[in-house]
């Protein structure tokens, strides 16, 4: 079962896994994220918190610099589900 509660990206830690629930901010940057495979219902785990922060994203590695002009919010979720 998920967490209903969400939270800012950058409070999961090293390991922790998410969904993305929601991205705001400047369309552009929001249309960039989703080119790169960052969108809501995205499953992802945060293999290095901080900024840049680095994401396992399907198999793929994404590195998020935090001065952007975007809030990702997303569901905490367990690990193995």
């Amino acid at each position: 079962m998920y967490h209903e509660t969400c939270l800012p990206l950058e409070w999961l830690r090293s390991g922790e896994w998410g969904e993305v629930a929601e991205i705001t901010g400047d369309p552009r940057w929001i249309g960039r994220m989703a080119e790169l495979g960052l969108r809501a219902g995205t499953r992802l785990q945060v293999v290095q918190p901080g900024c840049p922060c680095l994401l396992q994203i399907d198999g793929c590695r994404l590195c998020v610099r935090g001065d952007l002009d975007v809030q990702i919010l997303v569901r905490p979720v367990p690990a193995g589900c």
